[in-house]
């Protein structure tokens, strides 16, 4: 079965999931963290970006089981805010520090920092259970 095929049959759920091990990976194989730092920002915004992504595909999953045949893909994420915003306050906030520690911080600004990713990436992770 080729990886095209493989990618259909997975849930939204597994999909994300395989995106978040997927940044999870390239920050320990590449990106080489010493003193609480990355040493390789390249692989730390790829990382980033990869993360950020698992968390909207959550996001459009979650939109489309409270909005049902009304869904339509968000096109900013303050069109995810607005939306969110009349569904869990919860997530809403979550979204907010995945916004600013892996797409702002992370992916646009290349952080080296550890900790700030790795806060990232466990939000990402709290985000899953919610679809």
């Amino acid at each position: 079965m080729s990886k095209k095929s493989i990618e259909n049959l997975l849930s939204p759920a597994d999909e994300a999931a395989r995106y978040l091990e997927n940044a999870r990976q390239i920050l320990t194989e590449k990106a080489g963290k010493k003193d609480g730092l990355y040493a390789d920002i390249k692989y730390v915004k790829m990382a980033a970006g990869t993360a950020y992504s698992a968390a909207l595909l959550i996001l459009d999953e979650y939109l489309k089981q409270k909005e049902g045949i009304h869904f339509t893909k968000p096109k900013s994420i303050e069109d995810y805010t607005n939306r969110l915003r009349k569904h869990d306050k919860k997530l809403l906030r979550l979204l907010v520090n995945v916004y600013d520690e892996l797409h702002i911080v992370g992916y646009y600004h290349g952080t080296q920092s550890v900790e700030i990713i790795q806060t990232g990436l466990a939000n990402v992770t709290q985000m899953l259970t919610y679809i």
